[in-house]
């Protein structure tokens, strides 16, 4: 313990000389400084093996007329544009530590927990090994783990991902110029204790770079569930990404989502509506057959769903000028209920105004139609004045000042007896 507090210390007093020694160069550029600064840091981290990574969103959220703060959306898994609607404060931390066992073997773990508004738990937390002889490439791991290959930030979503449950399994197993990671999950995870009223089990696969076209390259992932559910059956998913750098003209980057899923699979490839513990009847009530659980709620099955997405995602860099955008198609069949369609149209756009301005506008039109009902539409328009290190559209961290508009129809029915809503608002948004 005294060796390992001893590292740390000497961790972090080289920190402060490197960034003192920076700071005493002859005026060097502000984003120069900064990128040094980090420079050094990553490397005393990679010679101690540490790895300290994390994300955050904090900030003084307000709106009109006792109105929510933030959380506009008509829920589908495209339709949540998050600028200046997210009225939240979130924080992930990942730490870990890998040791060199000789012989070129690896060993690592990590551990990544989360405060949400006041609650906390824990996202991942893993062991892996690298470096046998048998496979020297390849990484074996157990523990509650994800894997996120590809998001839309603007929206808040990992389109593609695994994990967040117990499991194990094997990265980086080389198919021609492509990657394949493969894993088994339970549905058990640090949040529930591993108590589970399905006994679900997933099997996932991620091909991912598969070389297509110059600039372009391909992913395939692939999930099959099976377990002892309550309501709706077992399942699986297909997805298909493919991203393209330089689209159409340098600095523009596209990124086309085709994904599908039955049964009790999600659409990214994780569990989709499993029965919790909580709502679940104990075997001696289902003997005599007692509606309500121990909990006193009545028992409440969960169906699985068809689904759909087709969806493209663009975003730039031109100059000054930035942004991200997003238009897509959703549909939703729950087993044996009537079917929901979503669609969503929206962008981002940054533009640098001084050397540490940016001025931001997020604009979308969402709507969702489910069979026999009436269309549901929100649409939502944000401007905000951010300040960060440059004015580049993914330079964080990210302090913003916003102004958010919000209107529904009636059918949406997001607040009894309004049709809109004004939030306002400061935050800030930072990842390393």
């Amino acid at each position: 313990m005294k060796f390992h507090k001893l590292r740390a210390t000497v961790a972090a007093a080289s920190l402060v000389a490197m960034g003192a020694s920076v700071f005493a160069a002859d005026a060097p550029a502000e984003t120069n400084m900064i990128s040094q600064i980090g420079a050094n840091a990553q490397k005393v981290t990679d010679a101690l093996g540490i790895e300290f990574s994390g994300y955050m969103r904090s900030g003084f959220y307000g709106a009109s007329d006792n109105a929510p703060k933030g959380g506009y959306s008509l829920g589908g898994s495209l339709q949540f544009f998050r600028l200046g609607n997210e009225g939240n404060n979130y924080m992930e931390l990942k730490l870990g530590k890998r040791f060199d066992l000789g012989g070129g073997v690896k060993w690592g773990t990590y551990y990544m927990p989360y405060v949400f508004n006041g609650s906390n738990g824990t996202q991942q937390i893993y062991t892996d090994i690298s470096g046998l002889d048998f496979a020297p490439n390849v990484s074996f791991w157990a523990g509650q783990r994800f894997h996120r290959i590809s998001d839309v930030h603007m929206i808040d979503n990992w389109l593609m991902q695994d994990g967040g449950d117990y499991g194990a399994g094997a990265d980086g197993i080389a198919v021609g110029s492509a990657k394949l990671n493969v894993a088994i999950h339970t549905d058990g995870n640090t949040g529930n204790g591993n108590t589970s009223t399905n006994n679900a089990r997933r099997v996932n696969f991620q091909l991912r770079d598969i070389d297509t076209n110059p600039g372009g390259k391909l992913n395939l992932t692939g999930a099959m569930i099976s377990g002892n559910f309550a309501k709706g059956s077992a399942g699986g998913a297909l997805g298909l990404l493919h991203n393209q750098s330089n689209f159409i003209i340098p600095g523009v980057n596209n990124q086309l989502f085709i994904q599908s899923s039955t049964g009790h699979a999600g659409m990214d490839g994780r569990f989709y509506n499993l029965d919790a513990a909580a709502t679940a009847p104990s075997l001696v009530q289902s003997a005599l057959g007692v509606v309500s659980t121990v909990a006193g709620t009545p028992a409440m099955p969960k169906p699985g769903a068809k689904q759909t997405r087709i969806a493209d995602s663009i975003n730039w860099q031109l100059g000054v000028f930035g942004g991200q955008a997003i238009m897509g198609y959703e549909t939703l069949t729950p087993d044996a209920s009537a079917t929901t369609k979503n669609f969503s149209l929206g962008g981002r756009m940054s533009y640098g105004v001084a050397k540490n301005v940016k001025l931001l506008a997020e604009l979308a039109a969402t709507n969702s139609k489910t069979d026999g009902m009436a269309t549901k539409t929100l649409n939502k328009g944000t401007l905000a004045l951010a300040l960060s290190p440059n004015t580049d559209f993914w330079t964080r961290p990210e302090l913003r000042l916003y102004a958010t508009r919000v209107n529904w129809n009636n059918a949406a029915g997001i607040i009894s007896g309004r049709n809109n809503a004004t939030t306002f608002g400061a935050q800030v948004e930072a990842w390393w």
